[in-house]
């Protein structure tokens, strides 16, 4: 699968961006997907997946209760709804896809899209 993330850009402080990850391929509803983000110097860290169906989410603590994670799988798209930006989420975005296991390791994703730049400033 293909995958390719869009929406970054450039926000304030408490402000809001929603990024979306559009996949190719006819199998998009079999995989779990997942964002994570790397800042400059900074290894990738995980920010949320999404089940299969989009029943289940899991988000890292420090973007819980601000950040939301959907999925249209009539469209192969998934989206991260970022609320409440902070500069410290300036981050270049990426979504990934994965066959089999639902996690927040980047060795668990098999497929990944090409990042798209968010940043929040102060």
């Amino acid at each position: 699968v293909q995958l390719q993330a869009s929406g970054g850009g450039l926000v304030q402080a408490g402000g809001s961006l929603r990024l979306s990850c559009a996949a190719s391929g006819r199998t998009f509803s079999r995989y779990v997907m997942g964002w994570f983000r790397q800042a400059p110097g900074k290894e990738r860290e995980f920010v949320g997946a999404v089940s299969w169906s989009g029943g289940s989410t899991d988000y890292a603590p420090s973007v819980k209760g601000r950040f939301t994670i959907s999925r249209d799988n009539a469209e192969n798209t998934v989206y991260l709804q970022m609320n409440s930006l902070k500069p410290e989420d300036t981050a270049v975005y990426y979504c990934a896809a994965s066959k089999g296991s639902w996690g927040a390791y980047v060795s668990q994703y098999d497929y990944w899209g090409q990042g798209t730049q968010v940043t929040v400033s102060s």
